[in-house]
């Protein structure tokens, strides 16, 4: 098969970000509604459902020779559905090593290699920059809660690749001896001794309410909204993600110090 024989539905944001930034603007015939990037696509591209809500029979008429799917953003019997007419591939992602395996991966099965690598390379560039600025400025390893959902609080472990980006960041995730995305209480923060409470953008949509909220509580910590796009998207974003987290290690020290 072809590179214009391929009919693609990616059900992983970030992967079809991804699939954006190698040029498959042809052969991408599906989304889900959380696909927000790039903005054209969302608004012209067929949309299949949620990422655990999929229109197995829409995606069917879409006949797809190929579908992109994530372990853990979607549902395994909906993936499995799909693996009955169609080729399924599907990734798992817990850190920037799978993230860069994955990324060469969809270059060769969409074959578009060579823009692949010069995406990797980038992405590597990037994150070998990140760590020698951190080096140099000793900006390494501040205390941190990353919170991903209210009501109930919940935050992210130490198998997370969340977690793993946190660590690339300079940050120390004080529940990094959890497993996945734990509930937990506000004392727990207290009694862990995080300097810093981090409020992600996504899944839940933390505001500056939620900070003004917080800071009641917790009047000595610092506490910021951050980019979950950066922390949670493992595709073309890791491009932009090294300087996020350089500027939000800066803004930390600036802070504290």
């Amino acid at each position: 098969m072809f590179s214009n024989q391929l009919r693609i539905v990616s059900l992983v944001p970030s992967i079809t970000e991804l699939l954006f930034s190698l040029g498959l603007n042809e052969q991408v015939v599906g989304i889900t509604k959380f696909c927000v990037h790039p903005p054209e696509w969302f608004k012209t591209k067929s949309r299949i459902g949620g990422t655990k809500n999929i229109a197995i029979e829409k995606i069917k008429a879409l006949a797809p020779t190929l579908v992109f799917a994530n372990k853990e953003e979607n549902v395994k019997e909906q993936v499995e559905a799909l693996g009955e007419f169609t080729k399924i591939h599907l990734t798992d992602i817990s850190n920037l090593e799978d993230a860069i395996k994955m990324i060469q991966e969809i270059g060769e099965l969409t074959y578009t290699q060579t823009k692949a690598e010069d995406l990797i390379n980038k992405i590597q560039d990037c994150f070998n920059d990140l760590s020698t600025l951190l080096n140099s400025q000793q900006l390494q390893s501040t205390p941190c809660a990353y919170l991903i959902w209210q009501d109930p609080y919940m935050t992210i472990g130490g198998d997370t690749y969340i977690n793993h980006m946190l660590s690339l960041a300079g940050f120390k995730n004080i529940f990094d001896n959890q497993l996945r995305y734990p509930t937990i209480s506000l004392s727990q923060i207290e009694q862990l001794n995080g300097d810093i409470i981090f409020l992600s953008s996504e899944p839940f949509p933390f505001k500056q309410k939620h900070i003004d909220e917080l800071q009641k509580k917790f009047p000595g910590k610092l506490i910021l909204l951050v980019d979950g796009e950066m922390f949670s998207w493992y595709g073309s974003r890791l491009v932009h993600a090294a300087k996020y987290f350089y500027a939000l290690n800066k803004t930390v020290i600036s802070h504290l110090s």
